[in-house]
């Protein structure tokens, strides 16, 4: 399961790729909470594209209303703090502890925490890159969501163009392959003439 917070569908809903968003998790269970949802809600007056992140058929909210959730919620607050946005995350935190997913979000200083605790966390490359290795995107189409992203300042770490090196170099993508030699070419003596 993974779990989105704000900001990964507040730029996907204004960079109108909801929808890609919905074809890169199809076959798996996406989720937010309902405090994601009011952030969203309380900014789409200023932005109101961000209304078509409200209602997503094919993302679940987790209400965080059993004890356990509870208690985990309160301990990522501590975690991670009690601002309007650490809420957000503090929740999304909570629902992957509990539910045994993966917290997507492009805080750094988030992400950070939820690691330095064992959370599996993760952002928009990371999911970008999963779909190239599984052949569902292609490093291309990965660069040009980049770049929608990025239109709507969405702080992403490269560029479309640089996606395909920055993601071999943090290890999301494998390196690429490297040529093997002719093995019909001699390695010695007089050059291979071409054949007809």
């Amino acid at each position: 399961m993974l779990v989105f917070d704000a900001t990964v569908l507040h730029h996907f809903a204004l960079a109108d790729r909801l929808d890609v968003l919905a074809d890169l998790v199809a076959g798996q269970r996406a989720a937010t909470t309902a405090v994601v949802l009011d952030e969203i809600r309380a900014n789409s007056e200023r932005e109101p594209a961000l209304r078509a992140a409200l209602g997503l058929g094919w993302v679940d909210v987790i209400a965080l209303d059993t004890i356990l959730e509870v208690r985990s919620f309160s301990a990522w607050v501590r975690r991670i703090g009690a601002g309007r946005r650490d809420l957000g995350e503090a929740t999304v935190f909570a629902a992957a502890e509990t539910h045994g997913g993966t917290a997507v979000t492009d805080d750094r200083t988030a992400t950070k925490v939820g690691r330095a605790y064992g959370l599996e966390v993760h952002g928009t490359i990371w999911l970008l890159a999963d779909r190239c290795r599984s052949g569902r995107l292609t490093e291309v189409n990965a660069g040009a969501i980049i770049d929608a992203l990025r239109e709507t300042r969405h702080r992403l770490p490269c560029t479309g163009a640089e996606f395909p090196a920055y993601a071999r170099k943090a290890g999301l993508l494998p390196l690429a392959t490297a040529q093997i030699p002719n093995p019909t070419r001699p390695s010695f003596g007089a050059p291979a003439r071409a054949h007809d």
